[in-house]
């Protein structure tokens, strides 16, 4: 984590099952985040993944401005960690 926020000039935001703060499962809030938060595209073995562990975790960073940024949704928060790192090396 400390690798992403160095690289990036602008905001970084990490979100673990705020999901539960409503009193939602995971695939209650995957479900209802469809129309509202247009979550980027979920692997379908993630998105399976995080609705039996109840664990949605989300990373949104912005790398060089405050409007251009990138969101990983996972359930495994050494996944999410790589993904963005990998991100942030194709990105440049």
């Amino acid at each position: 984590m400390k690798d992403i926020i160095a690289q990036c000039k602008c905001g970084v935001f990490l979100t673990v099952n705020e999901h539960r703060d409503y009193y939602e499962t995971a695939e209650e809030a995957l479900e209802k985040s469809k129309g509202h938060e247009c979550p980027p595209e979920i692997e379908e073995e993630v998105r399976k993944e995080m609705i039996r562990r109840d664990t949605i975790i989300k990373l949104q960073f912005y790398p060089i401005t405050p409007i251009g940024f990138y969101e990983i949704w996972h359930y495994d928060y050494d996944e999410l960690i790589k993904k963005a790192k990998e991100i942030l090396v194709d990105s440049k």
